[in-house]
C-alpha cells in the first residue's frame, strides 16, 4: 500500500546523463530535488561516447568541465575512420569538429568519453537525494502539484511523493510519456542492435590511428578508455539466445586478425528515431530521449537532452523561486520542440549517409577495385559535431525579445556555425579577459553585457537575479551595438534582448525582464 510520506519541489525521474545534469543544474540554484532511478545502479555500459563543444560550455558553467576532460580521450581521438575491417587502413575518414582541436567560437573543446565514466562525475556534482532501484509507477496531476507513486524494488513497497513539477528524463522506452497518453512522431524503430564489450590488445591496428570509432562494413568498433577496453556494436545477429560472442567479435575483426577477445558484456538495444508530440503537459515536462531519440551517428542524441535541460532548469527555478509565472515553461516545449525535429532529421540523414558510404564500399570491392583505393565522404570534414547545429540553435518564443525582427534559422544539413549576437541565439565567445570568456560571466542570473556599466546599473529591479558585466569596447561592434548599447544574456546562454542604444525610457530593462519571464511588469 503507498503511503504519502515525501515532498519535493522537482520531482526527477531517470538517472542518466540528462536527469543527473538537471538535478545539478536545479541544485545551483537552490530547488529541491529528488531523482529516483528505477536501475540499482548507475549503467555500467558505455553507450553514449561524445560530449560535444556546447555541453561542455554547459558543464564549464557547472565547473565540471576539467575534470570530465580529465578522464576523457585526447583530442586526437575525435575522429572517424573507415576501414574494410579494423586491421586494414583507412578507406575514409573525418575529423569531429570542436572535439579534434580547439575551435575559435568556444572556450572549451567537446571530448570522446564513455557514458559509464561520465555519469559518475555528474552524480558527484550535487548533493541532493537520489534513490537507485525505485521506479515511478503512476501519475496524478492537481492543480498545484504532482502525486507520484514509486516502488522500491529493493524494499519491495510502495511511496507517494507529492511535487510540484516532474521531470521525465526516463529514456526513450519512458514510462512517464504513455502514462500521458503523449504518442511520438518520427521513423520510430531502426532496428535491433547489439553492443558488445570486451577486452584485446588492438594496439596494433590502432595505437598511430586512433579515432573515436572505426566504421567498417562488419560493425563498428570503439575504445572505451584511455587505459584500455574496446565495444563492437553492429546490427543484433539472427539466433542470439546462444550467440557466441567472441565468435561474432573475432569474425567482425576479420580473418588475419588473431585476436582473442573477452567478452566482458553484452547488452540489446533499438535505435530509435521520434520526437514525443509534446514536451509539457501541466506541471510534467519531458527531457532526452524520453522526449527525443535519435539514432547514434553523429553523438547527438544525448547532447539535445543536456541542452534540453539547460533550457529548462532556469524556467523551473524562476517559476518555483517567484521572479517568473508559470507561463514562462511554455516557452521551453517552443523553443526546444523545433530543435528536437531539427536534429532528428539530420540525425536520420546522418545515418543514411552513413549507409551508403558502407555500401558503395562493399559495391567497390565486390568490383575487384583494390583495396588501396580511397572512397570519398560525401559529407565536409566538419560534419561529425556539426557546429551549425550544436552552437547556432536559435529560440523564437515570448521568452525572446526580437523587436520587429525574426532571427535567422539554421537550414537542414547546414554544419557551419557563423556567430550571430542577435536575440534568440546563444551569446558569442569572446575573451572579456586573457582566460575569462563572455560565456562565464552567465550562471544562475540573466547578465547584462554593456560597454556603459554606470548607466545600466541605474535601471535594475530586485525582483530578478541580474549582474551587469562589462563588455569591453572592442566587441561592442562585433555585438552589433554602440558604446552605450547592451545585450541581455538569459541564464542559458542565449541573448533575451539588445538595445543597439542607450533606450530611451528608463524602464526598459525592467520590462525586458518582465516580458522574458512572462511577469506582469512593476
Amino acid at each position: 500500500m503507498a503511503v504519502a510520506n515525501a515532498e519535493v519541489e522537482v520531482l526527477i525521474v531517470g538517472g542518466g546523463p540528462v536527469g543527473l545534469t538537471a538535478r545539478a543544474l536545479l541544485e545551483r540554484w537552490g530547488v529541491g530535488v529528488l531523482l529516483v532511478e528505477k536501475h540499482a545502479e548507475l549503467s555500467p555500459f558505455p553507450r553514449s561516447r561524445l560530449v560535444n563543444v556546447r555541453s561542455m560550455e554547459i558543464y564549464r558553467q557547472l565547473g565540471l568541465a576539467d575534470r570530465i576532460a580529465a578522464k576523457a580521450f585526447a583530442p586526437e581521438y575525435g575522429r572517424v575512420r573507415f576501414r574494410d575491417t579494423l586491421h586494414d587502413r583507412d578507406f575514409a575518414t573525418a575529423a569531429m569538429a570542436g572535439v579534434n582541436a580547439p575551435v575559435p567560437e568556444s572556450p572549451v573543446i567537446g571530448v570522446v568519453t564513455s557514458q559509464d565514466r561520465l555519469e559518475p562525475t555528474l552524480l558527484a556534482a550535487a548533493d541532493t537525494e537520489v534513490r537507485f532501484g525505485v521506479e515511478l509507477v503512476d501519475l496524478a496531476e492537481g492543480a498545484e502539484s504532482v502525486v507520484a507513486v514509486l516502488a522500491d524494488h529493493h524494499r519491495g513497497e510502495q511511496t507517494r511523493v507529492r511535487a510540484r513539477y516532474v521531470l521525465a528524463a526516463d529514456g526513450a522506452s519512458s514510462t512517464v510519456r504513455p502514462l500521458l497518453g503523449i504518442e511520438t512522431e518520427g521513423p520510430g524503430a531502426l532496428g535491433g542492435f547489439t553492443t558488445v564489450v570486451f577486452d584485446a590488445d588492438l594496439s596494433r591496428w590502432c595505437a598511430y590511428q586512433p579515432a573515436g570509432v572505426y566504421f567498417t562494413p562488419h560493425g563498428s568498433f570503439a575504445p572505451l578508455y584511455p587505459e584500455g577496453g574496446w565495444a563492437w556494436f553492429g546490427a543484433t545477429p539472427e539466433h542470439t539466445t546462444d550467440a557466441d560472442w567472441p565468435d561474432v567479435v573475432a569474425r567482425a575483426l576479420g580473418p588475419g586478425a588473431d585476436v582473442a577477445a573477452e567478452v566482458l558484456r553484452v547488452q540489446r538495444w533499438v535505435m530509435n528515431a521520434f520526437v514525443a508530440e509534446r514536451f509539457l503537459h501541466g506541471r510534467i515536462l519531458l527531457a532526452g530521449d524520453a522526449a527525443h531519440a535519435l539514432p547514434i551517428i553523429g553523438g547527438l542524441g544525448m547532447n539535445t537532452g543536456l541542452a534540453d535541460v539547460h533550457n529548462l532548469c532556469w524556467k523551473l527555478a524562476g517559476v518555483l523561486r517567484g521572479w517568473a509565472e508559470p507561463g514562462l515553461l511554455e516557452t521551453y516545449e517552443r523553443e526546444r520542440h523545433p530543435v528536437a525535429h531539427r536534429t532528428l532529421r539530420q540525425a536520420v540523414a546522418s545515418t543514411k549517409l552513413m549507409v551508403h558510404v558502407l555500401t558503395r564500399r562493399r559495391a567497390q570491392l565486390a568490383t575487384g577495385e583494390s583495396k588501396s583505393s580511397e572512397t570519398e565522404l560525401p559529407w565536409a570534414e566538419w560534419y561529425f559535431a556539426q557546429l551549425g547545429l550544436v552552437l547556432g540553435v536559435t529560440y523564437h518564443s515570448p521568452a525572446v525579445l526580437t523587436g520587429n525582427s525574426t532571427p535567422p534559422e539554421l537550414s537542414d544539413g547546414d554544419t557551419d556555425y557563423v556567430p550571430i549576437a542577435e536575440p534568440g541565439h546563444r551569446m558569442p565567445h569572446f575573451w572579456l579577459t586573457p582566460d575569462r570568456s563572455t560565456l562565464d560571466a552567465f550562471g544562475e542570473w540573466f547578465t547584462l553585457l554593456t560597454p556603459d556599466p554606470t548607466h545600466w546599473t541605474q535601471h535594475t529591479d530586485a525582483r530578478w537575479p541580474l549582474r551587469i558585466e562589462p563588455l569591453p569596447k572592442e566587441h561592442a561592434d562585433l555585438c552589433g551595438i554602440t558604446p552605450q548599447g547592451a545585450l541581455l544574456i538569459r541564464p542559458d546562454g542565449h541573448i533575451g534582448a539588445r538595445w543597439q542604444d542607450r533606450p530611451s525610457a528608463d524602464g526598459t530593462l525592467r520590462h525586458a525582464l518582465a516580458s522574458i519571464t512572462c511577469s506582469a511588469p512593476s
